[in-house]
């Protein structure tokens, strides 16, 4: 196919005759029932929808709205909105109502899809009575129209629509870890060639099965669930609920997968609980044994049939990234950002190097700044900031690279290591420069460790700040338990600061009480740490802290 031909929706058409009975999507209900999509049926949804938002006669090239977790007709509300010649903004189903107004009205939206949400109720307030939704089957209980009346009503639109390269195809407001979220404007041609690229790169085909669990509000989701899957014509699932996901994950046997690190080191907790560390260490070592346990391993978490592991959004710990290798899963790991669709790099079978995110991928150029910086350009570079010219212009290099506001050096190989952000970066009391992502990704490596925040901007020395894994929280209060714990953070923290220049040493670690989440605004969407939120939250006990003079500090 011509790069004409690779765009999203001529790539649907193409799927609508050539593998019309084929299945595209499956879909589990709440009720137990499942339901599959062909491709015919997929496109025909799509296509009476699209008559229907043509028939509201909304002014050309209107934005229309996405707010709903993963499901079947995300991906057609998307198509529809395509062919009917508008622009989708998808919304995190995770949002607060303040930012879900302020979305709104940014991108001027006059009608939204109001879909699959666990917590309607709170959102619902951010949508003014003036936009106009539709609601999908799995939509908690409102008096708005619904998918499948539409559908019902509409004839589908018979004509192929035709959308240019060119042409601004969806807004992605960033998760907005610092600020109001940016409107990152995308072409087609930037959603094609990620698919294209990613497809290649990984060596995707028809037969390929994949789950979308993680939000299509985010540009990875986004690319490698429907435009890789649009690309290649795989079948896609979807889950459920968190408490079916591992029989979704079953029925779905993926031989692609994603998750981010939370959710690689909570199936290892999960193995773990099955199975102690120190058991599973000791069989993986008897020859005979060996492929047999790592088989029973991996279909209990149902990734038997996995060829392509990926994990992205945070670094991952030398020692799951090895313990997965150790079963046969090698896990490849992704850089990229909302402003390139993630389309950055990614780790290679074979190659990967330990604290690398990868490669380039095809397509795109990577340099390192004078101060530092990576520097990115690809034909996936977002179009620019909606509304916002000043910003846009700032994102870029005279020459058009993008500024990543990461900090990076390249090996000899090409392979790319992120050492921190620019504007995390810290100064101390003495007047050293401290990078806190490196130090958090040496914490990372305890398993009682969900998440950490150093910090101690003017201060003497830096600290850090842990949140608890869900185990090790659960058990905070056993005293037993508390003091081997604080045992082992006295080690972890020796161990670490032998690792850094001494101006980098933690001088403690504070074990947090309350949980860092999206619901109280300590994570963004992507389940990334909002720093700033962290450290207003605690500052007013940061002097009392070092007054103390403890190594480890329970909150």
């Amino acid at each position: 196919m011509s790069t004409q031909q690779k765009l999203p929706l001529n790539l649907i058409y193409h799927w609508e005759t050539a593998r019309a009975e084929n299945v595209y999507m499956t879909q589990p209900f709440t009720d137990g029932k499942v339901v599959d999509y062909t491709w015919r049926r997929a496109v025909g949804e799509a296509r009476r929808m699209a008559t229907y938002i043509k028939s509201l006669n909304l002014p050309e090239k209107s934005r229309i709205g996405i707010v709903s977790k993963n499901c079947a007709h995300w991906i057609m509300s998307d198509w529809a909105i395509w062919m009917a010649g508008h622009i989708s903004v998808p919304l995190y189903p995770t949002l607060n109502a303040d930012t879900v107004s302020y979305i709104i009205e940014h991108a001027e939206i006059e009608v939204m899809f109001v879909g699959k949400l666990d917590d309607w109720e709170s959102m619902k307030p951010g949508v003014p009575d003036s936009v106009r939704c539709i609601s999908y089957p799995l939509s908690p209980p409102t008096s708005f129209e619904t998918w499948d009346d539409i559908v019902s009503q509409n004839p589908p639109m018979e004509e192929n629509t035709a959308r240019e390269a060119d042409e601004l195809a969806t807004i992605v407001y960033t998760s907005g870890s610092t600020g109001r979220p940016k409107g990152v404007m995308l072409s087609f041609h930037n959603l094609a060639y990620a698919a294209s690229g990613a497809a290649d790169r990984l060596e995707v085909t028809s037969e390929d099965r994949y789950l979308s669990y993680l939000p299509l509000a985010h540009v990875f989701e986004r690319y490698v669930g429907e435009l890789v899957s649009m690309n290649k014509g795989f079948h896609l699932y979807f889950a459920n609920t968190l408490d079916t996901f591992v029989e979704d994950l079953q029925r779905c046997r993926p031989t692609l997968f994603i998750a981010v690190p939370r959710i690689w080191t909570k199936f290892q907790h999960g193995v773990f609980e099955k199975m102690p560390k120190e058991k599973l260490d000791k069989l993986l070592r008897i020859p005979l044994l060996n492929r047999l346990i790592k088989k029973k391993v991996l279909t209990g978490l149902g990734l038997q049939h996995v060829r392509y592991a990926g994990s992205g959004s945070a670094p991952l710990s030398h020692d799951i990234l090895e313990w997965y290798r150790n079963l046969g899963l090698e896990l490849l790991e992704g850089y990229g950002m909302s402003e390139n669709i993630a389309y950055s790099h990614t780790t290679q079978p074979g190659r990967a190097r330990t604290g690398y995110v990868g490669e380039a991928l095809p397509g795109v150029e990577c340099k390192i700044g004078e101060n530092g910086e990576v520097l990115v350009k690809s034909p996936t570079t977002m179009m620019g900031y909606y509304k916002d010219e000043e910003k846009t212009k700032e994102a870029f290099t005279e020459d058009g690279f993008l500024r990543t506001g990461d900090v990076g050096e390249i090996d000899e190989l090409g392979r790319l290591k992120l050492t921190g952000r620019l504007k995390e970066i810290f100064k101390t009391s003495k007047g050293k420069y401290v990078a806190p992502a490196p130090i958090e990704n040496k914490l990372m490596r305890d398993d009682h460790i969900e998440a950490v925040c150093v910090s101690g901007e003017n201060q003497v020395s830096p600290f850090c700040l842990v949140m608890l894994s869900e185990a090790a929280q659960a058990k905070r209060e056993d005293p037993a338990f508390r003091k081997k714990l604080e045992k082992d953070f006295v080690e972890l923290l020796k161990d670490v600061n032998q690792t850094l220049d001494p101006h980098e040493h933690l001088r403690f670690m504070v074990v947090v009480k309350e949980p860092w989440t999206i619901e109280n605004d300590f994570l963004t969407p992507t389940m990334k740490l909002k720093r700033n939120v962290v450290e207003d939250a605690y500052r007013s006990q940061v002097e009392n802290w070092y007054a103390q003079d403890k190594t480890i500090i329970w909150e």
